[in-house]
Parts: C-alpha cells; sequence; structure tokens
C-alpha cells in the first residue's frame, strides 16, 4: 500500500473514531454534527459504528483466506498459502475485536457481558474454528503438506462463515436485533433506519475499517515472506 494512502486511511480512520464517540446525541438534532437519539438504544448506538465494521472485515478476511486456499490447489504457488494464512490470521484477530465490541453492547443492553444468543454463540464457533486451523498448520512441518491441507480446511471453514453470521442468527430467537420473532426487524443498520449523518459515518466506518484489514494484509503477508526467506537461507546454511 503506498504511502499516500496509508496516510489517507490512518485520517480516515481517526475521523470515525472522533466523529462515533465525541458527535453528541440529543432528541432534537440542530447541527450536522448531532445525532438523533434512537429509542432504546441512546448513547450505546455509538457502537453500531464500530462493532458492525469490524465484523463486516472479519468476513472480507475469512472470504479472502478461503479464496487463496482455492487459488493454492489450484495452482500449487506458496505465495496463495502465504495469502490465505495471513488473511486468515487477520480475520482472527478481527473476530476477537468484533466478540468484544459485541460483548460491550451486550453487557449494557442486556444486563451482561455473554448471554449466549445466538448471535454470539456463531461467532464464538467461528473463533473455535479458525482457531483449530492454526492447531492445524502448527502440528504440520511439511511445507507443501501443511499449505495443501491448511488450504483445504481454509476452504471449509470459509463455506461456514456466512451461515454463522448472515444465516444462524436469523433463524433463531435471541436477543439481538434480527433474530427470529424480533418485531422490529433489523432495527436502524440493515434497514438503514439511521439519521442521514450517522448513515454517512457508519458507511465511512464500513469503508475505512475494510481498507484497514487491506494495509495490515498487505504488511502481514510482506512479513510472512520474509521469514520464509529466512528460515529457507538458515535451513540452506
Amino acid at each position: 500500500m503506498k504511502t499516500w494512502l496509508k496516510i489517507a486511511v490512518s485520517i480516515w480512520i481517526t475521523g470515525i473514531i472522533i466523529a462515533g464517540i465525541s458527535f453528541p446525541m440529543v432528541r432534537v438534532p440542530e447541527t450536522w454534527w448531532q445525532f438523533p437519539l434512537i429509542p432504546g438504544l441512546e448513547e450505546k448506538a455509538r457502537n453500531i459504528i464500530f462493532h458492525v465494521p469490524i465484523s463486516w472485515a472479519t468476513v472480507v478476511a475469512f472470504v479472502m483466506s478461503m479464496i487463496y486456499g482455492v487459488l493454492y490447489l489450484r495452482k500449487k504457488d506458496i505465495d496463495y498459502d502465504l495469502r490465505s494464512v495471513s488473511s486468515a490470521g487477520l480475520g482472527l484477530l478481527l473476530c476477537v475485536l468484533a466478540t468484544l465490541t459485541g460483548a460491550i453492547w451486550a453487557k449494557f443492553n442486556w444486563g451482561s457481558f455473554w448471554n449466549w444468543d445466538p448471535r454470539q454463540t456463531s461467532i464464538f464457533i467461528l473463533l473455535l474454528i479458525y482457531g483449530a486451523y492454526f492447531v492445524l498448520r502448527s502440528a504440520i512441518d511439511e511445507e507443501e503438506r501443511r499449505a495443501t491441507l491448511s488450504s483445504v480446511y481454509s476452504i471449509l471453514a470459509g463455506v461456514t462463515v456466512p451461515f454463522f453470521i448472515f444465516v444462524m442468527p436469523r433463524i433463531m430467537s435471541g436477543l439481538h436485533p434480527g433474530s427470529l420473532g424480533d418485531e422490529q426487524g433489523n432495527l436502524p443498520v440493515l434497514e438503514f433506519k439511521m439519521a442521514t449523518n450517522m448513515l454517512i459515518v457508519f458507511f465511512a466506518s464500513l469503508i475505512g475499517f475494510t481498507l484497514l484489514y487491506f494495509w495490515m494484509y498487505s504488511l502481514k503477508i510482506r512479513t510472512m515472506r520474509i521469514e520464509r526467506q529466512i528460515q529457507h537461507e538458515t535451513e540452506i546454511n
């Protein structure tokens, strides 16, 4: 990623954080920098600006890992394996962050950090699935075999992501907005019921965290390549 783009992403994310945290929420907004209070959420609605985009970036990372797993099996280029594992690692990190921001939401909305709501359960299962992915990789020393098995696993794991993120939480009753039986549907997010200024900040956050993922991904893949090169040179010497 080019230097100017890194600077732009840094400024972009900083602006989102400042807006998401500092813009006041009032019953009757009078200026563009005032968010309206969302009934039932009030100040807690700020978490939408961070939790949902982080969750989205998690999905992007896991899907990218699956795509590079497919490419490795087709072309047997070890660089695709490095790309796949790099994206899976970032996906796991983002998944942890999504879990933490969701737990904070749960604490102030439902009274406790963890309630085994279907959406909390599904993200916990994803943490286990991708945690097992790295356990699998660490258990295999031979590079080509490790890459092949990891690619197959990343494909199988990637297929489950849409189900656990988008399907399972909606076909089961639960506390999370959008669950089965929720009379208010998706609430502010998917039905775009937020005020225009809050919606702009929300979409800016989606773009920002997606770009942040690709920035971290470019750094991670470069690091993985250097580590592999050093390891090969050490083995030769």
